[in-house]
């Protein structure tokens, strides 16, 4: 086994060393098994290995693996010209994307979960606990931009990472579209805007972006700003991830089905392959393979035989 050389491969994949410590010992443990030079593996011989796990109990997901780390291995000798080929190319474990949300929303719960966060934390929050007008006005500004946050997240099912990179100019008020920037996982795409949230982009844009701005020691374009930590006013705050540890909480005091904004996502793209078909579902959701979109598609099976259990018990 190379072992210098898979890691220096390894690093040049930017992946985290504790995924690559486990890829050397995953492959290291084949080897173990195997008894033979990597040259002289065949595709024969990991499938045997695969067997071979399985007769040990070990689940498809763990399997899957596996089949990872081997594939990467022999995708280094293969690119270092150290193997005429991969023997783990194309060799995939059937049935490990079979893990189902918690619970998958409609688009009409959805809509009844974003009416009363903003019903409860926004239009009628009590906030008598906060002793000073600076005080109430500043868990304010944060509480109206988390309402458009909630808003994006429902109706255009985009993942929280993607709100970081949104900027002002990603809004189109007269074409009523939003532009989603792509990163590592997702593709760019621009998604339509509903009726229902042009007043609440247009309110935070005007009225509640400016005042978070004021916390800020520097300019930004992003469209959401993250507060400082109180009493820290003057910084420019922590990543826009961090105002989830409270915002995740106040959703699960309306929802006690919710876990976290995976299962919005989910329940987005489970509505689009419905009604929209699986090729429009996965530009909208971004995805660069088909393949992914396609992993939601037993959320969709699954409301249609509980829909014909209701209409048909026996």
């Amino acid at each position: 086994m190379d072992r210098k050389g898979f890691i220096k491969y390894l690093e040049g994949k930017g992946l985290a060393k504790r995924t690559q410590n486990a890829y050397i010992s995953t492959t290291k443990l084949f080897f173990n098994w195997a008894g033979m030079e990597d040259i002289q593996v065949t595709k024969p011989d990991v499938l045997r290995y695969l067997e071979h796990l399985k007769s040990k109990g070990l689940q498809n997901v763990t399997r899957h693996n596996h089949i990872i780390a081997l594939n990467h291995y022999f995708t280094h000798l293969y690119s270092a010209e150290q193997a005429a080929e991969n023997p783990c190319l194309l060799l995939k474990i059937r049935g490990i994307y079979k893990k189902k949300l918690h619970k998958i929303y409609t688009p009409e719960e959805l809509e009844q979960l974003f009416d009363a966060y903003y019903q409860l934390f926004v239009r009628n929050y009590d906030d008598s606990h906060h002793r000073h007008e600076g005080q109430k006005q500043y868990a304010a500004l944060g509480r109206e931009r988390n309402a458009l946050i909630l808003s994006i997240l429902i109706n255009q099912g985009i993942i929280t990472t993607e709100l970081d990179r949104i900027e002002t100019g990603d809004i189109d008020m007269i074409k009523a579209t939003i532009r989603i920037r792509g990163g590592k996982r997702l593709k760019e795409r621009v998604l339509p805007l509903k009726a229902s949230q042009m007043g609440l982009i247009m309110h935070y844009l005007q009225n509640t972006r400016p005042k978070l701005a004021e916390y800020r020691t520097t300019e930004s374009n992003k469209l959401f700003l993250p507060l400082p930590a109180v009493g820290k006013k003057g910084t420019d705050g922590d990543t826009l991830d961090s105002i989830f540890t409270t915002f995740t909480p106040q959703i699960k005091t309306i929802d006690r089905h919710f876990i976290k904004f995976q299962q919005v996502r989910a329940s987005v793209i489970t509505f689009w392959i419905k009604t929209l078909g699986l090729r429009k579902a996965q530009h909208m959701a971004g995805h660069s393979a088909i393949t992914t979109t396609e992993r939601y598609l037993p959320n969709d099976l699954e409301d249609l035989t509980n829909d014909i259990s209701k209409l048909h018990p026996f």
